[in-house]
C-alpha cells in the first residue's frame, strides 16, 4: 500500500510533540487519512484513549480534537460553564433567611431594623455641641454683656466639663426645639460617666432626671401674677 506521510508540530500538545498525518494513496481505503502522535521520546501514539494513558493528569484533554491535533475552544468554554469544581460554594444555610421570621420585642422601646428604616428619619446629633459657645456671652443692645444666669438648686448638671451655661444652653434648646416634656437625663451621673455616647438622651438637657410637683407648679404661677403685677404698676408710672 502506498502511504504518504506529513510530520509537523501539534500546537495542542506541549512543545515536543509532533503530529503525523498518513493519506492512503492506494488501495480500497485510498484518501483515507490515519493521524498519530509521537512523544518527545519518539513513542508512537495510535489513539486519543492511547494519548490520555501516556500523558495520565498531566493535561486535560476533554477539549483536544485528535484528528486535528487543536483544542476546541467552543468545548472548553462549554465545560468551564458546567464545571460544578469551578462554582463558588454556598453555605446549606442560608435558604433559612429565606423562611418567615417571628419577631419578638422584649423590651415595649425596641424598634425593629424596618421600623428604623422607614418613615421619618432624624438627623444625628452632635453630643455636648454646647461646649462649642464657651467663651462667648450675650450682649444688649448697648454692648453691655447680660448677667449670667444660676442654676437652681434643685437642678444638677450632667457631662464632661459642662459650665452653668451649657446646662442652661442645652435646657433653652430642649425648650424651644424639642416636642417631648423636659424632664432630663435618665441614667444617672456614673452610668453617663462610662459611655456618654451609648447612654445619654439627645432630646433631654444636660441635668438629672426631676420631678415637678403640684406644689413647685403653684409657687411657680405665684411669682410670675408677683411679677406681672410689678410690670404693672410700672407701666402705669410712666404714663
Amino acid at each position: 500500500m502506498e502511504l504518504e506521510k506529513r510530520r509537523s508540530n501539534c500546537g495542542g500538545l506541549p512543545s515536543g510533540w509532533k503530529r503525523e498525518e498518513v493519506v492512503r494513496k492506494s488501495g480500497l481505503s485510498v484518501g483515507k487519512t490515519d493521524v498519530y502522535y509521537y512523544s518527545p521520546d519518539g513513542k508512537k501514539i495510535r489513539s486519543k484513549p492511547m494519548l490520555a494513558r501516556y500523558l495520565g493528569e498531566s493535561l486535560d484533554l476533554s477539549a483536544f480534537d485528535f484528528r486535528t491535533g487543536r483544542i476546541i475552544h467552543s468545548a472548553l468554554r462549554k465545560r468551564i460553564r458546567h464545571d460544578t469544581s469551578l462554582v463558588l460554594p454556598i453555605r446549606q444555610t442560608a435558604s433559612i433567611f429565606k423562611q418567615p421570621v417571628t419577631v419578638i420585642k422584649n423590651r415595649m422601646e425596641s424598634k425593629t431594623k424596618t421600623d428604623l428604616k422607614h418613615g421619618p428619619q432624624d438627623p444625628p446629633k452632635q453630643l455636648f455641641w454646647e461646649k462649642r459657645l464657651q467663651g462667648m456671652r450675650a450682649c444688649d443692645s448697648g454692648n453691655e454683656f447680660l448677667q449670667p444666669l444660676d442654676l437652681p438648686r434643685n437642678v444638677q448638671g450632667v457631662g464632661p466639663e459642662l459650665t452653668t451655661e451649657n446646662i442652661l444652653q442645652s435646657i433653652s434648646a430642649a425648650l424651644h426645639l424639642g416636642n417631648a416634656p423636659v424632664t432630663g437625663q435618665a441614667n444617672n451621673k456614673a452610668t453617663l460617666a462610662k459611655n456618654p455616647g451609648v447612654n445619654i438622651d439627645t432630646n433631654q438637657p444636660h441635668i438629672q432626671q426631676m420631678i415637678v410637683s403640684e406644689d413647685d407648679i403653684r409657687r411657680q404661677e405665684t411669682k410670675v401674677m408677683e411679677a406681672r403685677r410689678k410690670l404693672q404698676d410700672v407701666m402705669k408710672g410712666h404714663l
